[in-house]
């Protein structure tokens, strides 16, 4: 099971949004690249960062931050928020970047997203933020009247690496993640699935585990890890 810590960066500092609604937004001390920088020396080999300002805007923002937290040894980040083209693909994967999460233009453009995954194979990996089921869209402002579960039928034959399937409205809530709702969806495709939205607490991350769902390849975990209601060496221990 990998673990991802998140890393939410919005006007150069590190944030956390409820529910995706930039006017319920805390921001924390650390930097990005010394977050970053406690995360690995906690030992984990994971990052899962979002760019909210190129969310917003639909385009690279916070590249310099970015390549910067890319240079550290020892970890592999997934980079999301505002990528709208194979030039800024390219770019974020030229300063080191894992894995590139697409989402509004993924999901707007079938073709874009079938290019980006034919010119970069094992890079890509798609955003599905969904509330009630419903794909929302551009920092989660724009909703569509798309179902999740539609739309993976159309894109399941292409080599997309994994999804971030995030429900919106468990995000930064720590009410707990909405695990049957994600390993339901997890069924309907052979992508491997992160688990996004509502980790509260250990116990959360180990019932997930405990699933042992082979679809389920990773949690993204966010909120409880900035308020310390997880403890990062105990977190770092699970895998």
């Amino acid at each position: 099971m990998k673990i991802f810590p998140a890393i939410d960066i919005k006007g150069g500092k590190c944030v956390r949004l409820l529910k995706g609604d930039f006017a319920n937004l805390t921001q924390y001390d650390k930097s990005p690249l010394n977050q970053a920088n406690t995360f690995v020396n906690f030992g984990f080999k994971y990052l899962h960062l979002i760019d909210l300002d190129g969310a917003l805007e639909g385009r690279l923002t916070n590249k310099n931050i970015i390549q910067n937290i890319a240079k550290i040894n020892n970890i592999k980040i997934q980079v999301g928020g505002g990528v709208r083209s194979l030039e800024q693909i390219d770019q974020l994967l030229n300063v080191g970047v894992d894995k590139i999460i697409l989402g509004t233009k993924a999901i707007e453009d079938l073709n874009f997203l079938k290019n980006a995954c034919e010119k970069f194979k094992g890079k890509i990996a798609l955003a599905i933020d969904v509330r009630n089921g419903f794909i929302a869209l551009s920092g989660w402002k724009k909703q569509t009247d798309i179902l999740a579960s539609d739309f993976i039928k159309k894109v399941d034959g292409l080599d997309i690496s994994r999804i971030i399937y995030t429900d919106i409205d468990r995000d930064g809530t720590k009410s707990g993640p909405n695990i049957e709702g994600t390993i339901k969806f997890s069924s309907l495709t052979k992508i491997p699935i992160v688990v996004s939205g509502g980790i509260s607490s250990i116990q959360d991350v180990i019932n997930i585990k405990e699933k042992k769902s082979e679809k389920i390849e990773g949690i993204v975990v966010g909120k409880a890890i900035y308020d310390e209601s997880i403890d990062l060496k105990e977190l770092s221990r699970i895998t």
